[in-house]
């Protein structure tokens, strides 16, 4: 709807309309409230061209994702797109897709098409430069430009803890890309909780060594992975060197990406609050565009454990080898 087409329905000049939408110009009492009612009964809104020439804003944020084939980040973008709309705002989303390059052009190309700010989930081992616009970074309390994320060192721990409360004691913790602050953070702190509990080692996908079925003659029970995606290719490798889980081996991931319920046996996984992640990140670049005050320091957001079929209780003999070590 247009200011010309509430001027003819009043009866009265556009120039008068667009004096009483702006707050400018003399008009009286009376008229501008019919004219203030006639427009919010056609639903009127002003052309996003038209408030961008009034405030020196787009009213469009930017949202930089590292890889749009991964199943978090749509997730991701479709929680600061609801949380935006919200607000009144628009977002653009750029795929860095899985380049450092990649991302340095996104959000160049954002920029240019002249957004409000930037939320930027960064591409792993990469460092998001200080932009001249407002900007919010989710990642992982090692970033130092990390504005709001999961607390991902408490959902090591959630991890650690459920599955020694499953009575496993001999654990193997599955990274991928060590480049990945995100994952660094949840080995690391599966590991400091698995401390003088289990025995716990390391394994990244990245080095190309796996062996499952080396792992578990050693006597390892159970598989941490700092994602669901890594956790579905030892699932793949156990079935695939017939050893049952969760009978033989428990696995459980990270993210609760949406396969992991639907798969055969059903995944345990440390889930991350991806709406309350995503409220936050566009409520912070919010404020930060209208000048208020900045965080202190990052937001964590809790995760949560759920349990499902990869994962279940270690054997009696089990843990009989490792009482006994």
């Amino acid at each position: 709807m247009s200011l010309r087409r509430i001027a003819q329905d009043l009866g009265v000049s556009v120039a008068t309309v667009s004096n009483v939408m702006s707050g400018k110009g003399r008009v009286s009492e009376p008229l501008a409230e019919r004219i203030l009612s006639h427009a919010n009964l056609i639903d009127y809104r002003p052309s996003a061209a038209a408030l961008a020439l009034k405030t020196g804003r787009s009213g469009i944020i930017g949202f930089v994702m590292p890889d749009i084939t991964h199943p978090l980040f749509p997730q991701l973008a479709q929680g600061v797109e609801r949380v935006a709309d919200s607000l009144g705002l628009g977002v653009l989303i750029a795929d860095s897709r899985g380049e450092a390059a990649g991302q340095v052009a996104a959000i160049a190309r954002l920029v240019s098409r002249g957004v409000d700010g930037l939320i930027v989930v960064p591409q792993r081992g990469t460092q998001i430069l200080a932009q001249t616009l407002p900007l919010a970074v989710i990642n992982s309390a090692s970033d130092p430009m990390n504005t709001v994320s999961a607390d991902h060192a408490q959902g090591g721990a959630l991890a650690a803890d459920a599955i020694l409360a499953l009575g496993h004691r001999r654990v193997l913790l599955l990274g991928g890309d060590r480049r990945s602050e995100v994952q660094r953070d949840r080995i690391a702190a599966m590991s400091a909780s698995l401390q003088n509990r289990a025995e716990a080692q390391t394994a990244w996908l990245e080095d190309d060594n796996l062996d499952l079925r080396g792992h578990v003659s050693q006597g390892v029970t159970a598989v941490l992975a700092a994602s669901d995606l890594f956790a579905l290719k030892i699932l793949s490798d156990a079935a695939e060197l017939g050893i049952s889980c969760p009978e033989s081996i428990s696995v459980m991931g990270f993210d609760n990406l949406p396969f992991s319920a639907i798969m055969r046996p059903s995944l345990s996984t440390i889930a991350p609050d991806v709406a309350e992640v995503s409220r936050r990140a566009v409520e912070y670049l919010h404020s930060a565009i209208n000048g208020k005050t900045q965080l202190a320091r990052p937001e964590l957001v809790p995760m949560s454990f759920i349990k499902r079929g990869s994962t279940g209780a270690a054997s009696f003999k089990t843990n009989q080898k490792y009482n006994r070590r």
